[in-house]
């Protein structure tokens, strides 16, 4: 796997893109078989929780014609710098580095037009030339789908140590997801689980939960495939309006259900790692 992609690359960055990664303890492929699943929201607030309880993060946002990462990170504006010796990535207020194609866009209007190639090279340069540093976790934000940019991410970093796997509580969804199983078993990645987001929404007044949509789905779908449960997280209108303001939805609501999914997913990634004092076993979604 990792060759085919190395192979492409010349020796010198090849060089840089093994040293960038071995400074990074632990690198996690967020990834969806469809769009509209809050693949992205996912990501940041994931990203966010393991930044407050102390590791240090970064978020490549791989999305190169959608990128969003910027924007729910309250980044947008932003622009990348570099020096002599490669790219500085964009620091958030929760202390996240970030390196995103949306840094080098002059606006939201602007649309990527490239095909194939040109989105693998510019990949191989972010990921070989960011001066990340040292990191704990690396987590790469991948557009839907299993086509040119989940595969040269995984072709370029040779030693991902796995791949976190959204879905929402619908058979469409399900049915789809399931191709990012395939792609990832068929690419030797291991998968740490499935999360089923917009699972059910949470009254505000009363608590009371609401199934929007056929619940369910992701546990049964990790179940059938064998794979971790790692959790669900409930609709809540504030995430989206989070999202739209850059202000990640786990800092300005952390006691509420969704942030509280959010710190227990993040418990299960750790022991699936081996890392921190993990109450929950591996699977056991709270309900």
């Amino acid at each position: 796997m990792g060759n085919r992609g190395l192979g492409m690359m010349e020796g010198e960055e090849r060089k840089r893109l093994r040293e960038k990664m071995e400074r990074i303890k632990h690198k996690i492929a967020v990834i969806s078989g469809k769009g509209g699943v809050g693949k992205t929201t996912v990501t940041v607030n994931l990203a966010v929780a393991l930044a407050d309880k102390g590791y240090s993060v970064g978020i490549f946002d791989a999305d190169i014609h959608g990128p969003t990462v910027p924007k729910m990170l309250g980044l947008k504006g932003e622009t990348l710098k570099a020096n002599p010796i490669g790219i500085l990535p964009v620091l958030s207020p929760s202390g996240i580095k970030v390196v995103s194609m949306d840094f080098l866009l002059p606006g939201d209007e602007f649309p990527v037009i490239w095909r194939g190639p040109l989105k693998m090279r510019a990949i191989q340069q972010f990921l070989s030339e960011t001066m990340w540093g040292e990191l704990d976790f690396l987590l790469i934000d991948l557009p839907p789908g299993t086509g040119d940019e989940p595969l040269s991410v995984m072709q370029l970093i040779e030693k991902v140590d796995g791949v976190v796997i959204v879905t929402i509580p619908s058979d469409v969804s399900k049915r789809i997801v399931k191709k990012a199983v395939s792609f990832s078993r068929q690419l030797d990645v291991p998968i740490i689980g499935i999360i089923e987001n917009m699972s059910g929404f949470i009254c505000p007044n009363c608590g009371a939960k609401v199934d929007i949509f056929m619940p369910g789905g992701g546990r049964e779908m990790a179940e059938e495939l064998n794979i971790p449960f790692l959790g669900s997280i409930p609709i809540d209108p504030d995430i989206s309006r989070s999202s739209d303001t850059g202000n990640p939805f786990i800092v300005g609501h952390p006691g509420s259900p969704a942030a509280v999914a959010f710190s227990e997913i993040v418990d299960r990634i750790e022991g699936f790692l081996g890392l921190g004092r993990v109450e929950a076993q591996i699977g056991e979604a709270s309900s």
